[in-house]
């Protein structure tokens, strides 16, 4: 018989003072692959039984951790990159496809760019086409003192961002959610940028929908006039659960 610590290890059989070399190839070198840097690799439908209270795993087939909190698995709630950081550079137009899909309902894109007239607007794709209808959106805008608002609805694409005037450096970061699912996709953007110089701070807030109910797997980002430069990085959200 052998003791055990966490994640089922042994450390010594009973009545004997070392561990026996039996015990290292059962539980230790043949399990080696499955035991790293402090939780199991595993995937969804093999997860371990039995263990402790606090024991984490890492998922290889859903690329999410998830920790035992006695009586269920609970999923961590990291953002999971679909589509890596991708540099584009003086282009009017770019595409990104196959990063929606059913393993997650809501998303998450980074953007840093600069664009040299135009603001920066996204359309939605599926199987290599873009969606060029039903974009509605309302945007608030504050700049030093004053705010402003605005709707616009039935567009061809939906504005995300202002232009950058030029040469300073905006963030865009965008929530998606349920571009696969087959009803309406809500979005929410948030834009900071400077207004003429980076001592002129303002930030622009868009939220709307795309009201059709296509499943979309692909977006793109466009500018209406010019060209734009930055980078982006497209993220899934798991959902977190208890099972």
């Amino acid at each position: 018989m052998s003791y055990a610590n966490m994640d089922g290890v042994p450390t010594q059989t009973a009545g004997t003072s070392e561990l026996l070399a039996s015990d290292w190839n059962t539980y230790v070198r043949d399990n080696f692959d499955s035991i790293k840097f402090g939780h199991i690799v595993c995937t969804s439908s093999t997860r371990p039984t039995g263990i402790a209270e606090g024991t984490m795993i890492y998922e290889t087939d859903t690329d999410r951790l998830a920790q035992y909190n006695g009586s269920a698995w609970v999923t961590q709630n990291a953002l999971v990159v679909v589509k890596a950081e991708t540099a584009f550079s003086a282009v009017s137009s770019l595409t990104a496809d196959s990063v929606f899909s059913s393993t997650y309902t809501n998303y998450r894109m980074i953007i840093r760019f600069t664009t040299s007239t135009a603001d920066l607007g996204m359309q939605f794709r599926a199987s290599g086409t873009d969606t060029t209808s039903g974009y509605n959106y309302q945007q608030l805008r504050g700049q030093d003192a004053t705010a402003s608002a605005a709707r616009s609805a039935s567009q061809s694409s939906a504005i995300i961002a202002d232009s950058t005037s030029g040469s300073f450096i905006s963030l865009c970061s965008v929530d998606i959610s349920g571009p696969n699912l087959a009803e309406p996709t809500l979005f929410s953007s948030l834009n900071g940028k400077s207004a003429g110089a980076y001592t002129s701070p303002s930030v622009v807030n868009f939220g709307g929908n795309q009201s059709g109910s296509t499943q979309f797997d692909g977006i793109k980002l466009l500018v209406s006039s010019g060209t734009m430069t930055g980078s982006y990085t497209i993220y899934g959200r798991p959902i977190v659960t208890g099972k």
